[in-house]
């Protein structure tokens, strides 16, 4: 079956195709698209096995990456907690995981990355590397007590009800000086784990593509900024994609208000779904918060083809796990202004 490619930010059938089909998510959207090409310089390119003119019944999009850092390679999908290769028949989804893993040996590439949620197995004559996450959604079909009441009642529900007593308040929206709020705190969490914070441009360019679509929410203790987080609904699924928080404040239960006011809504606005996203199934702590949740949780595994033997079993590119080990000890230690810098630099070679 030939297989043909389309650009997802020109092509109108791409955004159709995702309307009808009931695994797209947020990061197959042309939005979520776009801003990664204003960002990163990404350019996506979507495989089909449908030709020019027709309606999709296929499709897997992707990101050719080219860093002098961290190699050339294709990714499904850089920064996407996970994108599923689209297809209503087995030979339809066949067929375009097979053009993508040619594209790696037609363009020297180090290797081919997907991240869908669902196990894919097929035979494959490179390479096969794999890393598993946990993946947390939480049903929202239930009625909002129900739901409340499915919250761990110590760890969840007692500090929703004390960010209520302590006089937390609740901004939400798009504006600059939110996004600035929201920046400082994220700020303020990535180093303490040892991380450069994303460049302030990819939450620009996410508020300008999702418009309505996404809001940052941020709890105030006396008009003091304690926690925040961002979300972007897509269907009828709320997306929890980055939380982040002031440290000494932790006991308030900030990030706690913001979850169950984004719950409430979703629910209210007729939503199925609230998705956690993902965490690294080594984060014991933060696997069993979203867990005190009510969440159904999941174990995804992002697959990488490599034509390179020494790449088997090797899901860091080479010479990254000595170099993340070194990166964390130092960069806890740096100036914000040069923390900052370093994510401009640094984040277009990690997609």
């Amino acid at each position: 079956m030939p297989v043909h490619q389309l650009d997802p930010l020109l092509d109108p059938r791409w955004r159709e195709f995702l309307d009808r089909h009931p695994c797209a998510s947020v990061f197959h959207t042309p939005e979520w698209l776009e801003a990664l090409r204003r960002t990163y310089g990404y350019s996506p390119i979507v495989l089909t096995a449908n030709p020019p003119g027709t309606q999709l019944s296929s499709g897997l999009v992707y990101c050719p990456v080219n860093s002098w850092l961290t190699g050339k390679r294709l990714v499904s999908l850089p920064f996407s907690d996970h994108c599923e290769p689209l297809a209503y028949t087995a030979l339809e989804l066949h067929c375009v995981v097979s053009a993508l893993q040619q594209e790696l040996r037609r363009g020297k590439f180090l290797y081919v990355e997907i991240r869908p949620i669902q196990q894919i197995e097929y035979a494959t004559s490179f390479h096969c590397s794999n890393h598993s996450y946990c993946l947390h959604q939480l049903d929202l079909k239930p009625d909002l007590d129900t739901l409340f009441n499915s919250f761990h009642k110590d760890s969840t529900q007692r500090k929703v009800r004390r960010a209520r007593r302590d006089g937390l308040t609740y901004e939400e929206g798009r504006s600059e000086s939110l996004l600035e709020v929201f920046y400082r705190l994220l700020l303020l969490t990535r180093r303490r784990h040892g991380l450069p914070p994303q460049p302030r441009s990819w939450f620009r360019n996410l508020i300008d593509c999702f418009a309505e679509a996404l809001k940052i929410r941020v709890a105030f203790k006396n008009n003091l900024p304690v926690a925040a987080i961002l979300t972007i609904r897509n269907k009828r699924t709320l997306l929890y994609k980055y939380g982040c928080s002031d440290k000494q404040f932790h006991n308030l239960g900030g990030i706690h208000l913001l979850l169950w006011r984004a719950i409430q809504e979703a629910k209210e606005d007729g939503l199925c779904m609230f998705d956690f996203g993902r965490s690294d199934l080594e984060n014991a702590g933060l696997i069993k918060f979203k867990d005190r949740w009510g969440c159904a949780n999941s174990v995804m595994t992002y697959r990488r083809f490599s034509s390179l033997e020494h790449l088997r079993g090797s899901f860091l590119p080479p010479n990254m796990e000595w170099a993340a080990r070194s990166a964390r000890r130092m960069l806890s230690y740096l100036p914000d202004s040069v923390l900052c810098s370093a994510g401009d630099l640094l984040y277009r070679h990690l997609g």
